[in-house]
């Protein structure tokens, strides 16, 4: 499911409004023990994310922010696998959300190295 266009909006918003769809629809069906505890820190990383990249959109100082969405991506992609290895996440969903983050991650890595050309 692809979020509506707005030519305004940077390719990584569009990306991270798909992941977010498919992790809100994925950590809802996490069995309950793990709904308060991992559910909720994977959708509240996911909502900091969003909040970073559009920080970083209008912020002068983009790399800070940037760098702080990068350590958000790792921390999602550690508790993705944690998710994983507790048999929460199947391993195509696993695989799913992982080629999705790497994809975020060169998207974020590439507007790091332009900001770091106008440093």
């Amino acid at each position: 499911m692809t979020s509506p266009k707005n030519e305004d909006e940077l390719p990584i918003f569009i990306k991270w409004h798909d992941f977010l769809t498919w992790l809100f629809l994925t950590t809802e069906k996490f069995p309950k023990k793990a709904r308060f505890t991992l559910s909720e820190r994977l959708n509240n990383l996911g909502l900091d994310m969003i909040e970073d990249l559009v920080e970083a959109k209008y912020s002068k100082d983009k790399w800070k922010l940037l760098q702080r969405a990068n350590l958000r991506l790792e921390k999602i992609r550690v508790l993705l696998r944690i998710a994983f290895e507790q048999k929460f996440l199947a391993m195509a969903g696993y695989k799913h959300a992982m080629y999705l983050l790497n994809e975020i991650g060169s998207m974020i890595g590439g507007w790091m190295r332009q900001q770091a050309k106008t440093r």
